[in-house]
């Protein structure tokens, strides 16, 4: 049993589960069960907003290939391609303003190539707006703002702010780290709580109300728990707070992923290498550049970046995030075309690795469509875990306004030698991942004051009788 909520039996913990592990595990079954009760009851709805979202998202690499369909593709696939500065000066015909960012040549044979400007009036700072140019005749097919590595255009641009930060920026953020760090802690609760049920309450034949919905929350919740475990991690890795921590983390290992040297090897000042607003030709030109990164084995997509200044070099990257993973760069120098550093992803470290495919699997570009669909499937599953969640929760009350609570002191039966490497455990925990360990740390502070006040009226209840 997974992730979204609630409890998992009928009446309060039994402390005589038939498991291996009885004598470390009776004791520890009320505090878990307690954990995924109320965790799963307040984090809920952001769960719910995420899950929603990461839909939406999923879904839209399909969409925008078909809403995009006319800029993102040529209309008839021609015999030869034209040099790629012919199509960048095509493109900075139709739109002169800003300054070319980057080139991205067509990487198929019936696709567009994009010339990516930057500082452009009416286009977000970070953003940029790709100019797609027939790669065969130079017409230019439209423009669009375009967003991030993956090239999202609009649509996908607007629903990953949405999933990301509710279209409210940097604060907004806390709402997906929130919900990504506590997806894990109630994943893995229930999971533990499912595994150790007798094998007969998980049943679904013959059973009806709550004890059908607990089964069926149970039995998706399961299946998909490694699915969540995962989206929780690799959505850690690039949070706020959490993915700072991961970071000088991979640092101190050395494990960190490694950059290109952009730096020219020489004095290019009245060599042609200066940049010029706007211009991407520098020194030896685009097509020596692009020709000089094929020799080195960069196939397609490919992304050219200008020298950001005198000093600078073109850098030549690949960008496919598809499996097998194309990550190699090289920097070349644009006075002589001459490459002068080259870095490949197999010589990357393997955190850093492990990060590119985890973040690239959690946004659905690894392995395509099926990626996508697993997403869904995803997202899906915990929606409807979390509408059986609060079912039982309803019905746990047998029918009144709000279900019974799980009772307090359940950590007060966990024996020491567990309980305080538990309680050490968590707070490494709470540090590495802030978004856990503070509202962490408030629940039990309010549960404690909150159990003090009723005990208290409970004895002054006593007096007065």
């Amino acid at each position: 049993m997974t992730s979204a909520l609630t409890t998992t039996t009928d009446e309060a913990p039994k402390a005589a589960d038939p498991t291996p592990s009885r004598s470390s595990w009776a004791p520890l079954r009320p505090l878990v069960l307690r954990l995924h009760f109320y965790a799963g009851l307040f984090v809920a709805p952001f769960l719910l907003v995420a899950a929603c979202t990461g839909l939406l998202y999923a879904a839209s690499f399909q969409a925008e290939k078909i809403i995009y369909a006319d800029e993102m593709t040529v209309s008839e696939v021609g015999a030869t391609k034209l040099p790629i500065s012919e199509q960048v000066d095509a493109a900075r015909k139709a739109h002169p303003e800003g300054a070319v960012a980057a080139v991205r040549p067509s990487p198929a044979d019936d696709a567009t190539t994009r010339v990516l400007l930057s500082g452009v009036k009416g286009v977000d700072a970070d953003h940029t707006l790709a100019v797609f140019v027939d790669p065969y005749t130079a017409k230019v097919e439209g423009a669009l703002e375009q967003y991030g590595s993956t090239g999202a255009l609009p649509l996908r641009t607007w629903i990953s702010e949405l999933h990301r930060n509710l279209h409210l920026g940097e604060t907004g953020r806390l709402y997906s780290e929130f919900a990504a760090s506590w997806l894990w802690v109630i994943a893995s609760a229930g999971l533990l709580l499912w595994f150790t049920r007798r094998r007969a309450q998980r049943k679904l034949r013959g059973t009806s109300g709550r004890r059908r919905t607990l089964g069926l929350h149970g039995t998706v919740g399961a299946w998909a728990a490694a699915g969540f475990l995962f989206l929780s991690a690799t959505g850690l890795t690039w949070s706020t707070y959490a993915g700072a921590n991961v970071d000088v983390l991979r640092t101190n290992l050395g494990q960190s992923t490694p950059s290109i040297s952009a730096a020219a090897g020489g004095d290019h000042s009245g060599h042609g290498a200066a940049t010029s607003a706007g211009d991407a030709e520098h020194g030896v030109g685009l097509d020596k550049i692009l020709a000089a990164a094929r020799s080195e084995g960069l196939g397609d997509p490919v992304e050219i970046v200008p020298p950001a200044d005198a000093s600078s070099t073109y850098v030549v990257k690949q960008v496919q995030r598809s499996w097998p993973e194309k990550q190699d760069a090289v920097a070349i120098d644009p006075t002589t075309g001459e490459v002068t550093d080259v870095l490949r992803f197999a010589d990357y470290p393997v955190l850093a690795k492990l990060t590119r495919w985890g973040i690239d699997l959690h946004t659905g570009v690894l392995f395509g469509l099926v990626n996508q669909i697993a997403l869904m499937l995803l997202a899906l599953s915990l929606i409807l875990l979390i509408v059986w969640g609060y079912r039982m929760w309803w019905q746990r009350g047998r029918g009144s306004a709000f279900g019974r609570p799980i009772p307090r002191g359940a950590w007060q039966k966990v024996p020491p030698q567990i309980l305080l490497p538990c309680v050490a455990a968590v707070a490494v925990l709470g540090y590495f991942v802030p978004l856990l360990g503070i509202p962490l740390a408030a629940f039990v502070v309010l549960d404690v004051v909150l159990g003090e006040i009723g005990h208290r009226r409970r004895e002054r209840a006593g007096a007065a009788t």
